[in-house]
């Protein structure tokens, strides 16, 4: 897959197979639209195209909202999308000025002067343009003037993304970690780096890497305990444009995160950190991505850091016995 971070650095092609979205999770019902455009241009010796956004729209058009939390940041729906066998991706800038494009100059300046589309897969209630003005049938009035074909994603396939998504992000507040991993299709991720705590779990024998999220909007699960699997890599992933290549973890290990506002100790801020099984190195500044695999138990208070210890104990054996069963 090859990434473009704007539609000025895109060639455009002879023959795209083009679809447009936010794709937030890139889960089960994402899945079977990408699958559609990938054989579409297999069938048509074409190439498939996926045109995004960065950041999302919703945060431009109404910056004083701030209830978005999204499944994916930038660098896992990245991931994501290679691995569904898109051709080419573009995450062009989301502005006030490109929202303000009207649905024709969208269609003949985007669709088809910078992608060269010339089939569209898109959705009955996909919206673009100035105000949000053009739908589905703005492109099919369009398409006969522009030399393009439009095929409409079905409608239940439309609602399996909506489902999926809600299902997800209620089963993630929750913390129904199962659900949400089978609607998603992989395991949930947190994606953030390492950065100095107070030495707290180290003083009670469990020493933890303390995590600064990257995406500020990023979904964060109930506060608890979960069993995780932990990539290590030495920095933050770069996505630039070109070929997408995802680097190789330093390491990947077995571990329990916590989320929580850690109430026996001061109840102040969320704290997300991660203990990793069998391992001591230092971490600080190295990027991490935490794979959440298991619920184990909610966040609670503790009459006294001796009790909040055994807890922990008994959560790291359970654990150590969730991946002895796996």
């Amino acid at each position: 897959m090859k990434i473009y971070r704007n539609l000025d650095e895109f060639e455009p092609l002879d023959f795209a197979i083009v679809t447009i979205g936010t794709f937030d999770g890139v889960h089960v019902g994402h899945q079977k639209i990408l699958n559609k455009i990938t054989e579409l241009a297999k069938h048509n010796t074409g190439e498939s195209v996926l045109l995004t956004f960065y950041p999302h729209p919703r945060l431009i058009i109404n910056p004083d909202d701030d209830s978005l939390r999204l499944i994916n940041d930038i660098e896992e729906k990245v991931e994501q999308l290679a691995l569904a066998g898109i051709d080419h991706l573009i995450i062009t800038p989301f502005t006030r000025d490109f929202s303000n494009q009207t649905p024709e100059e969208y269609i003949s300046n985007v669709l088809v002067n910078k992608i060269g589309c010339k089939k569209i897969v898109i959705g009955y209630d996909h919206h673009f343009g100035k105000d949000r003005k053009g739908t589905i049938k703005e492109l099919i009035h369009y398409a006969s003037i522009f030399d393009y074909t439009v095929e409409e994603i079905p409608e239940q396939d439309i609602e399996d993304v909506a489902v999926s998504s809600t299902r997800i992000r209620e089963s993630l507040i929750k913390g129904d970690i199962d659900t949400a991993n089978k609607y998603l299709g992989y395991p949930f991720e947190l994606t953030g780096t390492v950065i100095r705590g107070d030495q707290i779990g180290r003083e009670i024998g469990f020493p933890t890497a303390n995590l600064h999220i990257h995406e500020s909007h990023k979904l964060i699960p109930a506060y608890g305990i979960y069993a995780v699997e932990v990539e290590v890599y030495p920095r933050a992933a770069d996505i630039g444009t070109g070929e997408y290549y995802q680097p190789e973890p330093e390491r990947i290990a077995k571990g329990m995160c916590y989320i929580g506002t850690r109430p026996t100790v001061d109840g102040m801020n969320r704290k997300i950190e991660v203990n990793l099984l069998d391992f001591n190195d230092d971490l600080y500044s190295k990027s991490v991505r935490v794979k959440f695999l298991s619920f184990i138990r909610h966040d609670q208070w503790f009459e006294s850091l001796d009790l909040m210890k055994d807890q922990i104990k008994k959560d790291e054996d359970a654990i150590r016995n969730y991946f002895q069963q796996v």
